[in-house]
């Protein structure tokens, strides 16, 4: 597995997707993922600061894993099947247990986003769909 960041998030002009572009912590890959419009709404609004007078679901979940004591450990792209991405979100209990969860790329990036916490892509997932940054 190799650490990811947030790069970008574009708006394709033609078909007019979301695209959020990862990019290797440590390197120059990079690793474009075609995401919903709700989704990119809700990571753009966390990085430019804005809070929503109730929660959304991405803040809900996070303060449903806060009030079960849990933390997210680490968010992992760890398959594409058919063009689609697959994650996992990996969450440590209170007793230290660590569990894993089936999830979106999208909700688990939002949801990373609010929680600070690192995101990982399987290296077979790199190999498939990523590319040089410039």
């Amino acid at each position: 597995m190799i650490e990811f960041e947030i790069s970008k998030i574009i708006i394709d002009e033609k078909s007019q997707e979301q695209v959020i572009v990862l990019k290797e912590k440590e390197g120059s890959k990079l690793l474009p993922i075609v995401i919903g419009i709700n989704e990119a709404a809700a990571i753009r609004m966390k990085f430019g600061g804005f809070t929503t007078p109730r929660p959304l679901t991405h803040d809900l979940l996070k303060s449903v894993i806060d009030n079960l004591e849990a933390r997210l450990e680490k968010v992992v792209i760890d398959k594409l099947v058919d063009s689609t991405f697959h994650a996992k979100l990996f969450l440590k209990t209170e007793k230290g247990a660590l569990k894993s969860v089936d999830a979106r790329p999208s909700d688990s990036i939002a949801l990373a986003v609010r929680t600070q916490t690192p995101i990982f892509v399987e290296e077979e997932v790199i190999n498939r769909s990523s590319f040089p940054g410039m």
